[in-house]
């Protein structure tokens, strides 16, 4: 299928309706995705971005409906990674005169994964090539979100293909924003910026501030992945400034895991309390909850409470991940706390408050812990801990 989104730009990508994990299985694609690949039909020719290696014969048999490919004159490389890139090979073997342009870190990182003798061209932020009538300008992007990524514009059609910014994991039938379910794609969004995007959020704000002093008119902005943006293209712009300060909804997430269902009553009680103050909460058994779904409700909420029985003197393994991933996404503007349960010794409590901290979050309060089930009075406490914390997180703001 092919999708023109201005007299002679194409949409030659790939829509991906059965991948639900993406990112070595790091990360869940609920709904899908798409591999968005650009064809510009000018004096000269030239294609934006590939496909995933596996889907390359797609990506090459939607070009030739539209030309014969051998007349490609320039391949853009706005990133190495795989999902954008994986239809290099395969492309160059049919063009292996053609240009392949990368930013000066894409010049390490492309021939990296492919180890091709291709013809390189390095760019940075205001080189342009010609086309014809109209001319690609390029605009450095690094760790937005790897070191080599960069995007590129359209002149004349007004065209922003920026690689990963302002995508989504989202497959459908349709391509622009205008013909789809916007709340989908927004939760879609979301989730991408919150699981990917977040460390970099000074360094989003940074580059969002010199793309909008450019003052250049954008009528599109045509990402790798997902929907493409037509209908007012700068309200995910402006979203993504929403993201990147930080703001939150004043919510508190509980992550918990529980063995014998101990901490699960805490968390419980714990949410209880919250709710008394009139707190919005959520709460997630780590054991049976999406953990990319759950860091997105932690990247728009205030508050993070921590729970965890003990085990072997440490923390179950399935609680494991999302604490790393607290840690490594440097969340803005949260505040927590930590409870747990015990039989014999005890430890997880303050492991969970070590991790906290190492995730630069604010511990608001010291945490409790039970040994054995919570009786009623200790669930009473419990009730009466998440009241504190909701006083004390609302005080704090």
């Amino acid at each position: 299928m092919v999708v023109e989104l201005k007299e002679g730009v194409y949409w030659v990508g790939v829509v991906d309706w059965n991948i639900k994990k993406f990112h070595g299985h790091e990360y869940s694609t609920h709904r899908g995705s798409t591999y968005n690949s650009y064809l510009i039909v000018d004096e000269k020719i030239a294609l934006v971005d590939t496909v995933l290696g596996s889907y390359s014969n797609e990506m090459i048999e939607n070009i030739k409906k539209i030309i014969d490919i051998e007349k490609i004159d320039y391949v853009i490389a706005n990133h190495a990674e795989t999902d954008h890139s994986g239809g290099l090979p395969a492309l160059m073997k049919l063009i292996p005169d053609a240009t392949v342009v990368v930013s000066e870190k894409g010049k390490e990182s492309i021939p990296g994964h492919y180890h091709g003798d291709w013809n390189f061209k390095v760019v940075t932020t205001g080189d342009t090539i010609s086309l014809g009538k109209n001319s690609l300008v390029f605009v450095k992007a690094p760790m937005l979100h790897w070191p080599d990524s960069m995007m590129t514009y359209l002149t004349g059609k007004n065209i922003l293909m920026p690689n990963d910014a302002f995508g989504q994991h989202f497959a459908s039938s349709k391509r622009f924003n205008d013909e789809v379910d916007e709340t989908e794609v927004y939760e879609e969004a979301i989730k991408y910026y919150a699981n990917i995007l977040t460390p970099f959020s000074n360094l989003v704000t940074k580059k969002l501030d010199e793309f909008v002093k450019l003052d250049i008119p954008v009528d599109i902005i045509a990402p790798s992945h997902g929907i493409i943006w037509r209908k007012d293209p700068m309200q995910i712009v402006e979203k993504y400034y929403e993201w990147a300060s930080g703001k939150n909804d004043g919510s508190v997430v509980i992550i918990y895991d529980t063995m014998w269902k101990g901490t699960e009553q805490m968390a419980t009680a714990i949410g209880e309390g919250i709710g008394n103050e009139g707190v919005k909460y959520k709460l997630f058994n780590m054991a049976v909850h999406d953990r990319n779904d759950v860091l997105t409700e932690v990247f728009k909420a205030k508050g993070i409470l921590l729970g965890c029985p003990t085990m072997n003197n440490g923390l179950l393994p399935t609680i494991m991940p999302i604490l790393e991933d607290l840690k490594g996404l440097r969340f803005k503007n949260k505040v927590g706390a930590a409870f747990a349960s015990y039989g014999w010794s005890g430890e997880s409590l303050k492991q969970l408050e070590d991790r906290l901290e190492g995730a630069k979050i604010e511990i608001l309060q010291e945490g409790i812990k039970f040994k054995w089930q919570p009786t009623k009075e200790e669930l009473g406490a419990c009730v009466e801990f998440g009241s504190d914390f909701a006083k004390k997180m609302k005080s704090s703001e």
